[in-house]
């Protein structure tokens, strides 16, 4: 298990130079945003605009915090997003356009590269065990702290921590809200 500090957290200019992003893990560690396996990161999106294209990658996306996000991808369909939203997968290479309703939000971002990996995203419901079945894993606290037990051992996060988990592991929320981002190669 690898602890990974919000403090720590590689901050950079979305791709399309618009915002800031805050990478949380990535995997190769180091990977630039054309070599990356798989990605986790967080972002605020403060004005409506375009979404940044991925050529290959697959996309969850959640709202932690603030308004109403509306995605409206490539075919004109239009999905709204709040906090309490269930998280939205879509193709990160399909045009995207963002527009909000009410304050700004904080996302959280998961990216795999199609054909090398997937993942899937979920917010872990307080006391009900997770157990990992994918290759590795990363558990963010966010928006807020949260305490999670994993294997039995008990892990205070702040807001933006994380841990990067190999394969096989239960976690458990005790406190607090967090995530779960889950990835498996693709069997080739």
């Amino acid at each position: 298990m690898e602890w990974l500090l919000s403090d720590t957290h590689r901050r950079m200019r979305w791709k399309n130079g618009r915002g800031e992003t805050i990478e949380i893990a990535v995997e190769p560690r180091g990977a630039t945003l054309e070599t990356f396996q798989w990605r986790v990161s967080t972002a605020a999106v403060v004005e409506d605009g375009v979404f940044s294209t991925f050529e290959g990658i697959d996309r969850t996306l959640a709202v932690l915090g603030g308004g109403t996000l509306v995605l409206s991808i490539h075919n004109g369909s239009e999905q709204a997003l709040n906090p309490t939203s269930a998280p939205l997968s879509f193709a990160a290479d399909a045009p995207c356009r963002a527009r909000l309703i009410g304050a700004a939000v904080t996302d959280l971002n998961v990216m795999s590269r199609r054909g090398v990996c997937r993942h899937s995203l979920q917010r872990l419901v307080p006391g009900i065990a997770c157990e990992q079945a994918s290759h590795e894993a990363v558990v963010v606290a966010a928006p807020e702290a949260a305490v999670v037990q994993i294997d039995g051992s008990r892990l205070e996060l702040r807001p933006l921590d994380a841990l990067r988990l190999p394969s096989g592991h239960t976690v458990v929320l005790l406190s607090g809200d967090a995530w779960l981002a889950q990835f498996d190669p693709v069997s080739t």
